[in-house]
């Protein structure tokens, strides 16, 4: 009998964390902190259009305080909605904090930092603390219900929270992301979308310019001078003994690849520990090796160069769009 089901996140603000990690370009962008990509936001030419997206100046407990009201907001809509469906849900609550402490450091730039954590992927700053049990252990609000439920009922609880599985021939072809759709993302996509009104990334007011900017982001990674740095990485890696990876990226990628399949078969434990510390050692080796040639073909300062000139040519076309978007996020519109 299925007790549990994976919770699947809502829906992402991936536009921004495109264009952010655009702006890192590469260097351990898919694991930093909220506050470590606040900070990247700030410093390039977009950056000051989506501070507000990050909180802006607001302290850390006010910053806390916004994200329980959203998530309470969030989960209380959830639950009419599983009401609707004729399905008790009891709004789960205890998501509704996020980890931002000044005492964490994030710097895959320093050899002693990924010489300890590698990318920061499978270890990383606060990992034992949070193992160790001084967190609260995560309890759900639904499990009693759910489990009182039938097979069936159970398919279709989850179904209704949060949508039909996708078929085999709706997932995505390797190397491309599979497009959101609200109306397939059961209560919480329905939630999410009630929201929409409110978040001017997903209003269709500034559509077009966050179509833009995907664009933008886009173009920023296949850029010519992109390839030619990256060539100039791979061959430093060859040269290392790591031959394969095309781009700067395909390096930390593999390990989250890795990462999934060690997840994938796991058991309800979780993955076996072995494995995953065998992972971890092979992520700081490469990771090491990565920054040996980043540092050899000056990648991240040639990198944030061509994105930020491609990110200042979007602002001189776009900047009216951007101030009246950059508005509406301080409005918290």
């Amino acid at each position: 009998m299925r007790l549990s089901h994976p919770r699947i996140s809502h829906r992402p603000s991936a536009l921004i964390t495109a264009v952010m990690c655009a702006s890192l370009l590469l260097a351990g962008c898919g694991s930093s902190t909220e506050q470590d990509t606040a900070d990247t936001a700030e410093e390039s030419p977009l950056g000051e259009y989506f501070a507000a997206a990050y909180g802006g100046d607001a302290s850390p407990e006010e910053q806390q305080k916004q994200y329980a009201e959203d998530e309470r907001e969030r989960e209380d809509l959830v639950a009419q909605c599983m009401k609707d469906e004729g399905f008790e849900y009891t709004p789960n609550l205890q998501d509704a904090s996020f980890m931002m402490s000044d005492d964490t450091e994030w710097d895959p730039e320093s050899r002693e930092w990924v010489a300890q954590y590698g990318y920061g992927m499978i270890n990383y700053p606060g990992r034992e603390e949070m193992e160790s049990g001084n967190q609260d252990e995560y309890v759900d609000n639904n499990a009693d219900y759910v489990e009182s439920l039938s097979g069936s009922e159970q398919e279709a609880f989850y179904e209704a929270l949060h949508g039909p599985v996708p078929d085999e021939e709706d997932m995505p072809v390797e190397g491309e992301s599979m497009e959101y759709d609200w109306e397939a993302a059961g209560c919480y996509g329905w939630a999410e979308h009630e929201r929409s009104g409110e978040d001017p990334m997903m209003s269709d007011e500034h559509k077009a310019l966050m179509d833009d900017m995907n664009t933008l982001w886009e173009s920023t990674m296949d850029a010519p001078e992109l390839a030619e740095l990256d060539a100039a990485w791979a061959s430093c890696m060859a040269d290392a003994g790591r031959p394969g990876f095309a781009t700067q990226a395909d390096a930390q990628n593999s390990i989250n690849e890795e990462m999934n399949e060690l997840y994938g078969e796991g058991t309800g434990d979780g993955p076996d520990e072995a494995k995953m510390a065998e992972a971890g050692e092979k992520e700081i080796e490469l990771a090491l090796a990565d920054l040996d040639c980043r540092e050899k073909t000056d990648y991240r300062a040639a990198a944030l160069q061509v994105n930020n000139e491609q990110e200042q040519q979007f602002v001189d076309d776009h900047k009216a769009q951007l101030e009246a978007f950059k508005a509406d996020l301080e409005q918290g519109r």
